[in-house]
């Protein structure tokens, strides 16, 4: 059976439950992912917008709500233009966080207590509530590229070419992005730095130029261009030296992301109406299947910044959201959804969920399954395609 290590995933599981019929700490050592119990905390002193940003980023990361007697951690706090917070555990007394925030909006304030409990619970969990996103916006036939907080909040379009966008990715570690455009009417892959508004065309060969993938440390960008007739994976240095063919088939490549070591590019490949996911070297080489036992048609894959899960979207009449181990196996399906992201922590999934005529954006706490929608956003009525920034 494929498991979550503990340490490296959930930070902490506990015994204790909503009804409080145990006191004491159960600890244990691996969690099927989609089968972890919530960590459960109560919340005093805090009401309106600070208790609706606190309770959205604790959720999404696997806690839920219950009362004092019943919870493992007790969070308390008021907000009077500042936000303070402090966060006690119930069983051993210890204080985690006792904090005043200030120099913010009230929202980013909270997200900091958030970050700052969430790391004292574990120090190698990176904080992910005020981190940002990308995605795409959709207004009738056009779309533009959007950033925003990664709970919807604070949303604006860095594109306004009214044009057709698709695909956008994170350069890790800086605020800079690639992404498809047809602003030229024609598939080309641009890179745009969202500090400076720098945009300049990455890749416009013949053909479509799709999908960018740049590595962990941004040096080199994995693509699918169609420039040789057939749609296969590409590599090339981030100045756009050094262009490598690395798949050369009938079949057809498509959304390639790196592990987070550089060794490997993982991709989706189409054969005889089926598709597979398989990786390479990025230096070359004979590809290898990553088994996806369980699941039809994995697509879309996202390997997780720890590098042992690989996420991805299962086509099986609907579309849903699954997990696999990096090295294959028995794949496990979370929720519906497509496009998975990943966040910093490798715990929490971003993906785009259809309702309606479009799509909106969804967090999923991968131990739990716990699910929730982003703010609707203002300026588009579909959002698709996110992107984590790590």
């Amino acid at each position: 059976m494929n498991k979550f290590l503990l340490g490296l995933l959930l930070g902490i599981a506990t015994g204790t439950t909503a009804q409080g019929q145990e006191d004491i700490i159960r600890v244990q050592k691996y969690i099927t992912p989609g089968e972890a119990p919530p960590i459960w905390v109560s919340v005093s002193g805090i009401s309106g917008e600070a208790l609706q940003v606190l309770q959205f980023d604790l959720y999404v990361q696997g806690f839920n709500f219950t009362n004092a007697e019943s919870a493992q951690y007790l969070i308390a706090g008021k907000s009077n233009g500042n936000f303070e917070g402090r966060v006690t555990d119930r069983i051993s007394k210890n204080s985690l966080v006792a904090k005043s925030y200030s120099g913010a909006t009230l929202r980013r304030q909270v997200h900091k207590f958030v970050d700052d409990f969430t790391t004292a619970l574990d120090a190698r969990r990176k904080p992910i509530a005020q981190t940002q996103i990308a995605f795409k916006g959709q207004n009738g036939g056009n779309s533009e590229i959007f950033t925003a907080d990664f709970d919807g909040h604070n949303a604006g379009a860095i594109t306004q070419d009214g044009s057709i966008v698709s695909a956008p990715a994170w350069v890790p570690g800086r605020m800079a992005l690639y992404y498809g455009t047809y602003k030229l009417n024609h598939a080309d892959i641009a890179y745009h730095n969202v500090s400076t508004k720098e945009r300049r065309a990455f890749a416009n060969f013949g053909g479509s130029n799709m999908s960018p993938a740049p590595s962990p440390d941004g040096s080199k960008v994995a693509m699918i261009l169609s420039r040789d007739g057939w749609t296969d994976l590409y590599v090339s240095n981030s100045d756009k030296s050094d262009l490598r063919r690395l798949t050369k088939s009938p079949q057809d490549e498509s959304s390639p992301c790196w592990s987070p070591d550089s060794r490997w590019i993982c991709y989706a490949s189409k054969e005889k109406e089926h598709r597979a996911l398989h990786k390479v070297s990025p230096s070359g080489g004979a590809p290898q299947v990553i088994r996806t036992t369980g699941v039809l048609n994995p697509t879309e894959p996202d390997w997780s910044p720890d590098g042992k899960w690989i996420a991805f979207t299962a086509q099986m009449g609907s579309f849903r959201i699954c997990v696999v181990p990096a090295e294959g196996g028995n794949a496990i399906e979370l929720c519906e959804g497509e496009d998975p992201t990943w966040s910093p922590n490798s715990r929490t999934l971003m993906c785009a969920r259809r309702t309606g005529g479009g799509y909106v954006l969804s967090l999923l706490d991968v131990p739990t399954k716990q699910v929730k929608d982003v703010s609707r956003i203002s300026g588009s009525s579909s959002q698709s395609q996110p992107s984590w920034a790590r």
